[in-house]
Order: structure tokens, then C-alpha cells, then sequence
């Protein structure tokens, strides 16, 4: 290894046992995944849900707002397969139209988290002392309130929107990035490889980036699957409120809003957007759980014997 080499240094150089995130390849990992007929059966759900949230206007029978007197509080048929609304509109094209809004916050908001959190706990757990007494205890304050509270708390400050619910989520959970960064960063940066590279003279962020950073990725995938079912559900809780998505535009939180008051004569208002977001966070955590099994070497090879005995 060269002070010009742009690989990512790994344990294998250094005559070390590889990590388990350079252990596993994508083609690996996808494989492994895919041995797992329920996280196969979740990446599917999952691909679903996204083609909906990308050609949802198109795929969908009616318009998000399009209102029809005739036609309110119509039980499921052949024309409106989930019925509608106390407006007439269609529950299927809003639900298909809302997928997009509801993932989009998810992505956008655990997008932020995990950029700031991973930036802090490299940072942290590289640099350790007072840095890390700073930066871990700040994050010790953010911990300290529940969730959803924080998140209504920073929205009560920027407003509503979806805009603001994406920051409010994303501030939520970067403590959460920052704790599962840290941790790994702590035992990574005293391998032999780290400080082959300090001895040639890399500097630090060269370090942090080439040489730490992709040994750590492992448990970062995994929370990041995670988190994105926790802010799938923390979106719908906000639009439920009335912070997140605001009306007309179709959210999942929204529609189970405006449905609560329609249970007993209107079942299918709250039921159908209730069950997109059960569908969408289960499959986020059933992937979560099979990608933190497969990017675990004594998980997977506890599978890959079961899978041969099979």
C-alpha cells in the first residue's frame, strides 16, 4: 500500500481476518439476501412500492382530488376497488399518489440523519477526547426526548410541511448514526492498517475516508434500513397531526387523519392507507434484519450450512 493507492485499506492487507462489510460483496450479499425467501418477499414488496411512488399519477384510475358528489363514502367495488372518501375521491389513486410523498420524506429525512451522523461519529470516534465528549454528548441531549416529541418540537419551530417534517425527522435520528458510527470507528481506527497508513504519513481525513470509513459500512447499512421504517411511520404520525403532508396532497398519515372519523361507517378511508404503511415498514425491518444476518460472518455461515443441509 502506497500514499497514492485510492483503494480502500481493509484488514487483508494487513495479514488481518477481513471485516465483515469487505467479507461480503453486493453480488454476495444480494445472494444471501435472496437465500431468505421472507427478505426476498420484502426486496419485492419493497420494489413494488417504489414503482408505485414513481408512476403513481400514472397508475392511478382517477385524479388525487378528483371529487365526485355522487359517488361519497362508497363502499369497495369493481369501479372504486377501495372505495372513497366523504368527497367522492377515489381511495386507491390516493393511496397510490401518496406512496410518493410518504417515501420521499423517509428517504430524504434518513438521507440527512445519515450524512450527519456518520460525519459526527467518524468524527468522534476518530478524533476521541474533547471532540467526542462535545459532539457524544450533544447527541446525549437529543437523545433525551422521545422522538415524536423532538419532532413536533422542531416543526413547532420551522412550521409544517413536508420540507420541515424531512429536517425534523432527520434531526431526530442522527443521534442514532452518530452512537452506531462511533462504535465501530473506536475499534477500526486502532487496527494495524489504520496505523500502517498514519506511519506513511496519510493524513487524517485521508484516513477517515479511504481506510475507516468502508470498514464501518456494515452496521450503517443496516441502520439505515431500519430507520427508514421508524421514518416512514414518524412522516405518517406528523401528517396524521397535521404537521407533515398538508391537504389536498394525498400522505398516508393524512388519509388516516381524515378516516378516523369514518371508521365505523367508512372502514376502508383509514384500513387500505393503514395497510401501505404496514406493508412498507415491515419490509423495511424484515430487510433490516436479513442484512445485518448477512453481513454477519457467523450469521451467515450458521445460513449457508442450513441452506446446504437443505
Amino acid at each position: 500500500m502506497t500514499a497514492l493507492d485510492d483503494t480502500p485499506a481493509g484488514p487483508a492487507e494487513a495479514g488481518q481476518v477481513a471485516a465483515p462489510d469487505e467479507a461480503v460483496g453486493a453480488r454476495g450479499l444480494l445472494r444471501a439476501l435472496l437465500r431468505n425467501r421472507l427478505a426476498a418477499a420484502a426486496l419485492v414488496v419493497l420494489a413494488i412500492f417504489v414503482v408505485v411512488a414513481v408512476l403513481g399519477e400514472r397508475l392511478a384510475p382517477y385524479g388525487r382530488n378528483e371529487v365526485s358528489s355522487a359517488d361519497k363514502l362508497r363502499a369497495p367495488s369493481l369501479e372504486h376497488p377501495f372505495g372513497t372518501d366523504q368527497l367522492g375521491r377515489d381511495v386507491l389513486s390516493r393511496v397510490l399518489i401518496g406512496a410518493e410523498p410518504s417515501l420521499r420524506v423517509g428517504l430524504v429525512a434518513v438521507g440527512i440523519a445519515l450524512v450527519a451522523g456518520v460525519v459526527l461519529g467518524l468524527v468522534a470516534g476518530y478524533y476521541r477526547g474533547l471532540v467526542d465528549d462535545v459532539v457524544m454528548r450533544c447527541m446525549d441531549v437529543l437523545f433525551a426526548f422521545p422522538a415524536i416529541l423532538l419532532a413536533i418540537a422542531v416543526m413547532a419551530i420551522r412550521g409544517r410541511g413536508a420540507t420541515n417534517a424531512m429536517i425534523a425527522i432527520g434531526v431526530v435520528y442522527t443521534p442514532i448514526f452518530a452512537r452506531v458510527t462511533r462504535a465501530s470507528v473506536l475499534t477500526v481506527r486502532e487496527q494495524v492498517f489504520v496505523r500502517a497508513a498514519r506511519s506513511i504519513g496519510a493524513g487524517d481525513l485521508r484516513i477517515m475516508t479511504r481506510h475507516v470509513l468502508p470498514n464501518v459500512a456494515a452496521p450503517i447499512i443496516v441502520q439505515t434500513s431500519i430507520s427508514l421504517a421508524f421514518a416512514i411511520l414518524a412522516e405518517a404520525a406528523l401528517s396524521f397531526i397535521g404537521l407533515g403532508t398538508q391537504p389536498p396532497e394525498p400522505s398516508w398519515g393524512r388519509m388516516l387523519a381524515d378516516g378516523r372519523g369514518f371508521i365505523q361507517d367508512a372502514w376502508w378511508m383509514a384500513v387500505f392507507p393503514g395497510l401501505a404503511i404496514f406493508a412498507v415498514v415491515l419490509s423495511f425491518n424484515v430487510t433490516g434484519d436479513a442484512l445485518r444476518d448477512a453481513l454477519d460472518p457467523r450469521q451467515r455461515s450458521a445460513i449457508e450450512s442450513a441452506a446446504g443441509r437443505g
